[in-house]
């Protein structure tokens, strides 16, 4: 992977933080995006670049079209090119049922896990696409096992926004295949980072740790494998695919 060029969203922390750290071990210069922790996101490029690797950091909502546009804008002219995109950005919001949530909350979940994706995947395709005059590439979306459980009773709305992600996944594979692109998915199951506390339940991976049949959390490096693995030649004939990571839950 040595000299291409991935774009991580949301990649200053947890699992976009464990996918930009070894992708810069394995090669690839890195443009690790964040929203707001412009320290986590520095200090993180400071460590890769003392490892050896080549990353830069750029502030930008995914939710938003100008700021997507400013950082495809801020990858090209870095790096020249891109040859990849993980769409890992995504909010979660606290303990409730449909019943309590207020419209602004289910529009800010759809604008930053389902809008935010779309939109990164829309530039990528544009300057990856064979159709556009591109080298091709590879695209893997952050999913959810709570796609499949739909959350009851905590996060229907976010898990509604990775099932969108699965289908969105599934025809964007289908509509670039023969571009030169390839777009997967991995649905994380219960793993051990920072979302948990955001969404008011620190304690959640102890009260579920008991329902997944591995009987433990995952960690942010198990998720970062797979989903390196999907953007890497060895994985030349794999799209449209999506990936439990989840220890079989």
């Amino acid at each position: 992977m040595r000299g291409r060029t991935l774009l991580v969203t949301g990649g200053s922390r947890g699992i976009g933080a464990a996918i930009a750290t070894i992708a810069a071990s394995r090669g690839w210069r890195v443009a690790v995006n964040y929203a707001s922790n412009e320290a986590a996101a520095t200090a993180l490029v400071r460590s890769i670049g003392k490892a050896g690797g080549e990353a830069i950091g750029i502030k930008g909502d995914v939710g938003v079209e100008a700021d997507v546009l400013r950082l495809f804008e801020a990858v090209d002219a870095a790096f020249g090119s891109l040859d990849a995109l993980v769409n890992n950005a995504g909010v979660v919001d606290r303990k409730a049922r449909v019943d309590e949530m207020s419209a602004a909350r289910i529009e800010r979940m759809m604008r930053a896990n389902v809008i935010g994706s779309f939109l990164c995947a829309r530039e990528a395709v544009r300057r990856m696409s064979t159709r556009h005059g591109g080298r091709g590439g590879a695209i893997v979306n952050v999913s959810s096992v709570a796609a499949v459980h739909g959350s009851p009773g905590e996060y229907v709305d976010y898990a509604a926004s990775k099932g969108a992600i699965d289908s969105f996944t599934v025809g964007l594979a289908r509509e670039v295949a023969d571009e030169g692109i390839r777009v997967n998915a991995v649905r994380p199951g219960i793993v051990a980072t920072e979302i948990h506390a955001s969404g008011g339940q620190p304690d959640r991976i102890e009260r579920l740790r008991g329902l997944v049949p591995m009987k433990r959390e995952g960690e942010a490096h198990e998720v970062a494998h797979a989903i390196l693995w999907l953007l890497s030649d060895e994985a030349s004939y794999t799209t449209g695919a999506i990936l439990n990571v989840s220890g079989g839950r």
